[in-house]
């Protein structure tokens, strides 16, 4: 299980946007995004670039934060 940390999420809608972004990276599955602690946390199918994972996230509106 990995996990992100994610800045300006602030709604349900945020949260969705941020599942669908992720769901299009090949390779990732069982994806889940808590809106209170800004996590979203998945399982790799085979390896992912966590450059790749960021990429996504950026293109849906957010940040990735360390």
């Amino acid at each position: 299980m990995r996990s992100v940390k994610i800045k300006g999420m602030s709604c349900q809608h945020c949260v969705m946007a941020v599942s669908r972004a992720l769901s299009a990276v090949e390779g990732i599955k069982d994806i889940n995004v808590d809106l209170k602690s800004g996590v979203a946390t998945y399982e790799e199918e085979k390896k992912v670039d966590p450059m790749v994972v960021e990429a996504a996230i950026k293109m849906a509106g957010y940040e990735v934060v360390e």
